[in-house]
């Protein structure tokens, strides 16, 4: 046989051994790019890359899936803990990626252009990442199909073009970024195969174009938290496959478009904080809807009667529009009902009775309407409620018995209506329960003794009602209980004593009832009372001693029948006022109070003659003093600053003058500055210590008025500055021991000066950083976090309309004589009000290092800002540095750097401040997980402050004295301490 013949039959041989060695080739190439990756990228919680070693085959990799021909067609490492810079120029070495897909991780770093040499890309997912930059142009990727970059922290301008010849995508999620501000993008109304469209929060501005109605596939559509204005389109009733739209929070205005009731697939609505208006008949044709939220609106007229049929319908919320007439009765009778908000409407009528009829109903809000009628029996039973509010309304009738039981309620509010019977002993069933709000109604009856058992109370308020007999003994056993209102009803017998076992209590009030017997001196031990209102009683006996410790903001024992001489501590001009109406008390200071008898012959004698030469020498005095100051006045006139006429408001009970306050505030009491201004420290006759703040405004330089060589520079003011009022609005009306407390104000048409408790040991961030830092014990340190906390918890969820700080840092966490904290400075402070335009919130406020990163980018600034900074103070707390360092490296904070260390336990331990001892690093560690949750990139993401102060209860270090031992040496904590260690 020929050479040519045996060359021909070996000629399939031959090919398939190429084709075999280009295999190997190529396989040999992706594998490096594999090991590549896995090089770049580490992780510390998953064991995604054990099987990627290069003795292994590249499609055994974990998350990795291969063409028949062994190349790379998939990368799926999401939700992996991935971080790192990743390699795109070596990943799109990969000819055959199809999908890559890195969501949900911490990977960091700029997305270079090399991205767009993934020609051949059809899902690209890089959503819920830490990157930073610009998002690269990915116009070659033409046969994209699935695009996710949502909060991932790219800004500038989103490349829009590149999109425009993706005719084949499917999804895009851009939502969560803080790109700059751009009109709606013309390109997407071109992509008619669109079916999904994320761009929540991303800046989006304008109006919603008319082509929207071409993108005829769409079922999802989110434009929500964005600067988007005008109406609604009328074409967007084309949209007949629409699933869920989502469009609150922008500046949307007019109706409802006419045919909006064609989109009969719609399941989700909600057009929440928007300026819409008219009626909302167009939405009884949307019998699909599960979910209707269209609050804070200018919508009114009724609301359809045909929503009561729709069987699907789980959530309603249409608060704070202009609805009136009745709702649907059979409302929420047909699913898996979960809540409803018809708060702050003008509606009427029952409250529909069969909302909870399956059994799942959590939220029934139903404040400030005209309800009438009475509350239905079947929420009795409906123990899966959590907030049942119907106050403000006209209900009437019994409250049914066990609605005062219901076990998972954390809030019952039936206040200000017409309701009627007693509180049963069911409460001792409301093991959640902890507000009771029932004030200004008719019920009546004895105060359960049961009510004990409810132990997560905090708040009770039964004023004005008729409630009679005496208060439950048992009341002391509510550990929690932080206010108790019983005023104006018909109470007798005595105050139980063991009131002053609570020992969270800044807040009681008993007034106008016919309480009779001594005032309990247990009262007196109570650590945190601020305010105790006992008038108009029948109360005898002596003011106890022990009273004389409390620092109360409001005492008031007036007519009663107290008699004895009052505690020395309480009789100063404080208390002015709070002893009238007791005929058988006496007081040596206290003017209008009888005074108390002294001993008679010769020492009443020389008693007399003593006083009155004292007083015969402090007149000669005050005569001399002002003789002195006239004829300075007189010199001096053009420097004199008192002549002013100065307005004095007061907030809690002074001890004090306004001119003790204006002779104090000079050069050498100066004790700091700030942005608004100065602050001095006051020192009274009576040794009381205060801090003056005086607040400068945007006219100080140009309009000052001198006060002589001792006295600061004081504001011309053409009324009071933005700072000022923020300052007296937020805290005049809280009381709360972590919050500076404000006594009054002092203002005048040329100066505007704050008189604030004084605080001896300075701020937290002085503790830490400046010359003034101290070594902390972590002990310490943890109160200082657990203080703080519930400072801004009472400012979220225990103020009427939550308080939003917005300049949350460790130089305004000031420190008492104890270290225990205050949440200071106002300046910037924001109370929520749900009529405060949109545009007066969008205001970058706060300090560097401590700015929440959805400042830049959204309209929306919430409670969620100031947990953000506030998990940067817990960072410093645990860590010891300051949020910005030059070591962390350009650009990077220290919330970058403490992911940066995240990497293995020994490098987590040593982000843990060198000074805390080493029995302590594992209870910091808990510490600074609750500060990465906190600092989540996603508001959505962070918890609450109250969930924060929860997590930090459950972190309370371990004492290192006292800790039961196990036989194999650990603790009985160290459970706990395994449940934390992952974030």
């Amino acid at each position: 046989m020929s050479a040519a013949c045996i060359s021909r039959r070996n000629l399939p041989f031959l090919f398939l051994l190429y084709l075999l060695c280009l295999f190997f080739v190529a396989n040999s190439d992706e594998l490096q790019v594999l090991l590549n990756i896995k090089t770049a990228l580490s992780n510390s919680n998953t064991n995604i890359f054990d099987s990627w070693e290069s003795n292994n085959s590249i499609c055994n990799f974990a998350g990795i899936a291969c063409n028949l021909d062994g190349s790379v067609k998939e990368i799926e490492l999401s939700k992996q803990h991935l971080t790192g810079l990743v390699p795109f120029d070596s990943i799109c070495e990969l000819q055959s990626l199809e999908k890559l897909s890195l969501g949900k991780n911490l990977l960091y770093g700029h997305v270079t252009e090399d991205l767009n040499m993934c020609v051949g890309l059809k899902y690209l997912d890089l959503g819920f990442n830490f990157f930073s930059g610009s998002f690269p142009d990915i116009s070659s990727m033409n046969g994209l199909v699935y695009l996710y970059a949502n909060a991932s922290g790219f800004s500038g301008t989103f490349p829009w073009n590149s999109l425009e010849n993706m005719t084949g995508l499917v999804g895009l999620s851009l939502g969560d970024n803080p790109f700059d501000r751009t009109p709606f993008p013309k390109e997407l109304v071109k992509l008619t195969k669109l079916n999904w469209i994320y761009l929540t929060n991303c800046s989006i501005e304008g109006q919603i174009p008319k082509e929207i109605g071409n993108l005829s596939e769409l079922i999802e559509l989110e434009l929500s938290q964005n600067y988007i204005s005008g109406e609604i389109p009328v074409e967007i009733t084309k949209l007949g496959k629409l699933w869920q739209l989502e469009l609150y929070e922008n500046n949307l205005t007019g109706t409802l478009p006419v045919g909006f009731g064609k989109l009969t697939s719609l399941e989700m609505f909600d057009a929440s904080y928007n300026h819409l208006y008219g009626d909302l008949s167009e939405l009884r044709f949307l019998n699909q809807l599960v979910s209707l939220q269209l609050a804070h609106n200018q919508f009114s007229g009724e609301i359809p009667q045909e929503l009561g049929e729709f069987k699907r319908l789980v959530n309603v919320s249409l608060y704070g529009n202009n609805l009136k007439g009745s709702l649907p009765q059979k409302l929420g009778s047909w699913a898996n009902f979960d809540f409803i908000d018809v708060s702050e409407n003008f509606l009427t009528g029952p409250i529909p009775p069969e909302m909870c009829k399956k059994g799942t109903m959590t939220q029934l809000l139903m404040l400030q309407n005209n309800f009438t009628g009475g509350i239905p029996a079947s929420y009795a039973n409906c123990t899966t409620l959590t907030r049942f509010r119907v106050s403000k309304n006209s209900l009437t009738g019994v409250v049914p018995s066990g609605i005062w039981g219901l076990p998972n309620a954390e809030i019952i509010d039936i206040a200000m209506n017409e309701l009627e019977g007693p509180i049963t002993s069911d409460i001792e069933y409301a093991k959640s329960l902890a507000q009771l709000i029932v004030s200004n109604n008719r019920l009546s009856g004895k105060l359960p003794p049961e009510i004990s058992k409810s132990s997560a109370l905090i708040l009770i308020d039964l004023g004005n009602n008729q409630f009679s007999g005496e208060i439950p003994t048992t009341i002391g056993e509510l550990k929690q209980l932080s206010s108790l209102h019983l005023e104006d009803n018909i109470l007798s017998g005595s105050i139980p004593v063991s009131l002053g076992f609570c020992g969270s209590l800044s807040d009681i009030n008993m007034a106008h009832n016919s309480l009779s017997g001594e005032i309990p001196s247990s009262l007196g031990s109570l650590p945190a009372l601020n305010s105790l209102n006992l008038s108009d009683n029948q109360l005898s006996g002596r003011i106890p001693a022990r009273m004389s410790s409390l620092k109360l903001s409001l005492l008031d024992l007036t007519n009663n029948r107290l008699t004895g001489p009052i505690p020395k501590s309480l009789s100063v001009g404080a208390y002015n006022g709070s002893f009238a109406g007791n005929d058988g008390l006496c007081s040596k200071n206290i003017k209008y109070i009888r005074r108390c008898s002294s001993e008679s012959g010769r020492s009443g004698k020389l008693n007399t003659l003593i006083v009155c030469f004292t007083m015969g020498a402090m007149a000669m005095l005050v005569s001399l003093g002002c003789f002195l100051y006239l004829k300075k006045s007189q010199k001096h006139h053009e420097r004199s600053w008192k002549e002013d006429s100065w307005d004095v408001k007061s907030f809690h009970l002074l001890s004090f003058t306004e001119e003790e306050i204006l002779d104090s505030v000079k050069q050498e009491n100066l004790i700091g500055k700030g942005g608004s201004g100065n602050v001095y420290k006051v020192v009274l006759a009576n040794g009381k210590q205060l801090a003056v703040k005086h607040i400068w405004n945007s006219h100080h330089s140009s309009s000052r008025k001198k006060l002589g060589s001792t006295t600061p520079m004081l504001t011309k003011r053409g009324g009071k500055s933005r700072e000022f009022d923020a300052e007296v609005q937020t805290l005049s009306s809280i009381r709360h021991v972590n919050v500076v407390k404000l006594y009054c104000s002092i203002t005048s048409e040329d100066s505007s000066l704050l008189v604030y408790e004084y605080l001896p040991n300075g701020s937290l961030w002085d503790r830490l950083h400046t010359n003034r830092k101290m070594v902390l014990d972590w002990e310490t340190r943890y109160d200082i976090a657990l203080g703080a906390a519930k400072g801004l918890e009472y400012l979220h969820h225990g103020c009427e309309r939550p308080v939003i700080h917005r300049d949350v840092k460790s130089s305004n966490i000031l420190l008492d004589e104890f270290l225990k904290p205050r949440i200071a400075d106002f300046g910037l402070a924001k109370i929520d009000q749900a009529n405060v335009s949109k545009d007066s919130t969008h205001v970058i406020a706060g300090t560097y290092g401590y700015i929440a990163p959805e400042y830049g980018y959204t309209i929306k600034v919430n409670e969620k800002s100031d947990v953000y900074s506030f998990g940067v103070v817990l960072m410093e707390l645990v860590t010891g540095k300051r949020p910005i360092e030059p070591e962390y490296g350009e650009n990077k904070d220290i919330l970058n750097w403490v992911c940066s260390k995240m990497t293995s336990k020994e490098s987590v331990l040593s982000l843990v401040d060198s000074t805390i001892p080493e029995a302590y690093k594992e209870e910091a560690i808990k510490v600074l997980k609750i500060a990465i949750l906190c600092t989540s990139r996603l508001p959505v993401l962070r918890p609450t402050m109250r969930t924060v102060v929860h997590m930090l209860e459950d972190a309370e270090p371990c004492k290192l004295v006292g800790i039961k031992v196990t036989k194999d040496g650990g603790s009985e904590k160290d459970e706990l301490r395994d449940k934390q260690q992952k974030i």
